[in-house]
């Protein structure tokens, strides 16, 4: 509770690298709390702030702002840069990784006022962190009835299609499998060996090698990210010439991989402008622009989180029960 009213108080103040700041290279400084966040355009390293940068979206199709789960600097950026972005085209949509397309409905009726905040989160089984995190994005979109999509795939199909691969999308009852894509593993080839590489380490990424459950992990993976950008899709579709702002995890973004890769396959004429988090450590002066350049159009930098894990094989366990199944589904 402590955390959501901090949350509520910093969102009028100014932030360095995130408000009212001289586009000025000098200032580059590290970030100075978990709330900060230093836009950056990476081509010349120039700092923006958030009504520069909305400014320059001002006429994108889709807006794509990766994040780090529970990250407070990425989670109140995304908050001050939909705002900045409504001042510049109020016709805009909200598209979330954090509700599956099975809750669409759900999240309909809290938003006309059907269902209270805590109806609307068990009925959608919304993530533990959706008050610290989302509810600001979310209520601005109440407030100003702005259409919020839930743009993931349903739960349940993601974890049988980890567990028995994509014959499982032939046994779905023909209107839950017309919700998916009709291609729901498109792919790139880089994507996968990202993939790969963060579940088994580099010695992994011999595509030749894996198993049948890594190659259905995978295809869980991209029938998530398949999900999301046909949702975007059909969220331009209902609402014709409405701005997307689109909130993802950065693993599904980052390097212009995952959704945006398939979502520029799927519509390559869509205009999609990505921003990616980059952790600038504390201990650190220099910014650590050179080596992430290609993350995306725009970089945010913020603090790292507390880390998770000593152990690298604990690591590398959480991550392969995260892609896989973390809950258990019947999938008969």
């Amino acid at each position: 509770m402590r955390l959501y009213f901090a949350a509520l108080a910093l969102f009028t103040l100014t932030l360095p690298g995130c408000a009212a700041m001289p586009s000025d290279t000098a200032m580059l400084t590290p970030p100075e709390s978990q709330y900060d966040a230093r836009l950056v355009d990476p081509q010349t390293g120039q700092l923006l702030s958030v009504p520069e940068l909305a400014s320059r979206l001002s006429e994108t199709d889709v807006v794509v702002i990766g994040e780090f789960h529970g990250h407070h600097g990425s989670h109140l950026l995304q908050a001050r840069l939909q705002q900045a972005l409504f001042q510049h085209n109020p016709a805009q949509i909200l598209s979330m990784e954090q509700f599956n397309l099975d809750h669409q409905q759900v999240l309909d009726d809290y938003l006309e006022g059907r269902l209270g905040e805590t109806e609307m989160l068990e009925d959608a089984q919304a993530w533990d962190n959706y008050r610290a995190s989302y509810r600001p994005v979310v209520e601005f979109a109440r407030q100003h009835h702005l259409p919020v999509m839930a743009a993931n795939a349903p739960a349940d199909v993601v974890r049988c299609v980890g567990r028995q691969g994509p014959a499982y999308l032939d046994t779905l009852a023909p209107a839950q499998r017309d919700q998916l894509p009709d291609s729901p593993f498109l792919d790139t080839p880089a994507y996968k060996e990202k993939f790969v590489e963060a579940i088994q380490g580099s010695h992994g990424t011999d595509n030749e090698s894996l198993s049948e459950r890594m190659r259905n992990t995978y295809r869980a993976q991209l029938l998530r990210d398949n999900t999301m950008a046909e949702r975007i899709l059909h969220a331009r579709e209902e609402h014709p010439n409405h701005q997307v702002i689109h909130l993802t995890g950065t693993f599904h973004s980052e390097e212009r991989l995952g959704t945006v890769a398939v979502l520029e396959k799927r519509a390559p004429k869509l205009s999609v402008a990505l921003i990616s988090p980059v952790i600038w450590a504390n201990d650190t002066e220099q910014m650590p622009l050179e080596d992430n350049r290609n993350r995306g159009d725009y970089l945010y930098f913020i603090q790292p989180l507390p880390e998770e894990y000593k152990d690298e094989d604990r690591r590398r366990k959480a991550m392969q029960a995260r892609f896989s199944r973390s809950k258990p589904a019947d999938c008969d």
